[in-house]
């Protein structure tokens, strides 16, 4: 199998890692702890597998597309924002689920949302470009969206270092390594033998990413389960509408059709694995519940990407 062919197969591979490890969850629930340890070690190395994949030196050229620019970060830093003010509502009186439900929502995906772009018929290619801008912005401006969304009981106090701590283990360090590796392999042949062999990397990082979280965290929110009811017609009503929000700001901007839909896919896919290390480290009252709600929006939203990868491409600018 060659590396064209594992991109191509990677939806199978993913639903064969959570089916797996939802069952090996499930069923030997005394995995969880070991496998939770590996939960911030596996994000970091699929950060840099997915890093490796941003073209550094050419994203001026992929980022001069500002109509593209102007549509996605409207879409993803002010509409959906107040779509997900509007449908998280009714959780004021569960702090938890809120705060694990904003954490998700309203943190765009910066990783596998270039691979359901592709297979949606979008350009991938401008998606990625525009992975660094969509990192730094959401990192900014969650705090931000946090202090402002929460009212009444549900306002928590967050310490900040832990998520200082996060971002630099997750996003930083993972960063810097994939430009150094970036740039030496254009003066190495040795650093580009390993930069190409990192190519292959994506697939098998993710796959590992998903095994990791869904096996540490489904056993508890099976447990959960009744807790976590409120939240399920909140990503439901998300999955639904954030589509039509980014397919109608594309429509705005005059888009055509293919950047038009990654619009609409980076409206809708959000970036709930990346995440996660940040809901753990929240006030020990909530935390574990917050991450069982990332956890359960990342069911939900595997689901429908499934949906998303057929429904988009006939209906965002077909009869263009």
């Amino acid at each position: 199998m060659n590396r064209e062919q594992l991109e191509q197969k990677q939806i199978p591979v993913y639903l064969v890692a959570v089916i797996g490890a939802a069952l090996a969850g499930l069923l030997a629930p005394q995995v969880a702890p070991g496998l939770g340890a590996l939960v911030t070690p596996a994000i970091a190395v699929l950060m840099y597998a997915m890093f490796l994949q941003i073209p550094f030196l050419q994203l001026r050229q992929g980022l001069a597309n500002r109509r593209f620019i102007a549509a996605l970060l409207i879409a993803n830093f002010v509409l959906i924002p107040l779509l997900v003010w509007g449908l998280t509502r009714g959780l004021n009186d569960r702090p938890a689920l809120l705060i694990g439900a904003l954490l998700v929502l309203l943190t765009p995906c910066i990783d596998y949302v270039v691979v359901f772009t592709h297979i949606g018929k979008g350009d991938a290619r401008l998606t990625l470009a525009a992975t660094p801008i969509l990192l730094l912005l959401q990192l900014v401006l969650l705090p931000l969206y946090l202090a402002l969304i929460p009212s009444g009981d549900a306002a928590v106090a967050i310490s900040i270092g832990p998520f200082v701590e996060a971002f630099l283990l997750l996003i930083v360090a993972p960063l810097l390594l994939a430009v150094l590796t970036c740039t030496g392999a254009r003066r190495s042949r040795l650093i580009g033998r390993w930069n190409d062999g990192w190519a292959w990397m994506p697939v098998p990082a993710m796959a590992a990413v998903l095994i990791v979280v869904i096996g540490s965290q489904i056993a508890f929110v099976a447990q959960e389960i009744e807790q976590l009811l409120p939240v399920v017609p909140v990503y439901l009503g998300f999955m639904l509408l954030a589509p039509v929000v980014g397919a109608l700001t594309a429509w705005a901007f005059r888009l055509p059709a293919t950047t038009a839909r990654a619009v609409t896919f980076s409206s809708a896919t959000r970036n709930s694995l990346v995440v996660l290390p940040l809901a753990f480290a929240l006030p020990e009252d909530i935390r574990a519940l917050a991450a069982a709600a990332v956890i359960t929006q990342t069911l939900i939203e595997l689901v429908f990407e499934l949906i998303y990868i057929r429904v988009i491409p006939a209906l965002v600018w077909r009869s263009r």
